[in-house]
């Protein structure tokens, strides 16, 4: 009721569109929704392996220097566990001690060396092939792919153009490239004999799969105890075949590898 002597109070129109909780909750959610987005994308990368210094805009490469990524693998030579590659694209400048071949580097060495890697690279990745591949495929095309897997990663934080730099006397063939979803044109590529010892990014990428495989195979040394995976990493050292003679192969094994394979299996060819 108004007081004696004063105006009439006027009651306040409202708007034909009033701002009820419900739409006062939407205009909220806009906030969440781009912290979500932003979350999911950093899980996305880490799903993938992938640590990135690139996201700020900074490009990887240009057309006159592209991004190196240097790629190496571990375990091509065992009798069991799969063939696993690394990428990696290190800064312009690095200046990390340490690098060189990772068969070399005492492992509690190469563990603190992997930290730094992941920690400082512009972008990693690691690829796996595993033993039924190998026994389809053969050795040397199954690396192939398990390469392709690890530089994948890398140029989805490095994009175009890139340059491969391998540990080896090969370079991936062209039409792998397409067996797998590999975006954009393909890349340049340059192998390096003994490149693991004298290349820093290769050398980087052979300690990440060195590292990366070992702690698999202690891993799978759980799920198949007789073969002392652990100790011998798959290679056929005598503690395995010994095993092998008394246990047979286990679904780890390379069943194509001569010391391995049942009589009478072939194996393929190791360049085709």
């Amino acid at each position: 009721m108004p007081r004696h002597g004063s105006p009439p109070r006027r009651r306040k129109r409202h708007s034909l569109a009033p701002i009820t909780p419900r739409n006062a909750s939407q205009k909220r959610s806009a906030p969440k929704a781009i912290r979500t987005s932003f979350f999911r994308r950093r899980m996305s990368k880490a799903h993938l392996n992938v640590f990135s210094s690139c996201d700020s805009g900074t490009p990887c490469g240009d057309v006159e220097n592209p991004k190196i990524i240097g790629i190496d693998e571990a375990g091509r030579g065992c009798l069991a566990g799969p063939v696993v590659a690394g990428a990696v694209a290190l800064p312009l400048k690095s200046n990390m001690l340490g690098l060189g071949d990772s068969k070399k580097i005492p492992p509690e060495r190469r563990e603190e060396l992997a930290i730094a890697i992941r920690s400082s690279a512009l972008a990693w990745g690691i690829g796996l092939a595993w033993p039924w591949e190998i026994d389809r495929l053969n050795i040397l095309q199954a690396t192939f792919r398990a390469m392709i897997k690890a530089a994948r990663h890398c140029a989805r934080v490095c994009p175009v153009p890139l340059s491969l730099s391998i540990d080896g006397s090969h370079i991936i063939p062209a039409p792998l490239f397409t067996t797998l979803p590999w975006q954009g044109p393909l890349p340049r590529q340059k192998a390096f004999i003994r490149g693991d010892a004298n290349v820093p990014a290769i050398s980087a990428a052979s300690i990440l799969a060195k590292t990366f495989r070992d702690k698999m195979m202690r891993t799978l040394a759980r799920r198949y105890p007789d073969y002392g995976f652990e100790r011998h990493k798959g290679y056929g050292t005598s503690e395995h075949l010994q095993a092998l003679a008394r246990y047979g192969p286990c679904r780890m094994h390379r069943m194509t590898f001569r010391k391995v394979r049942p009589e009478g299996m072939e194996q393929g060819s190791l360049l085709t």
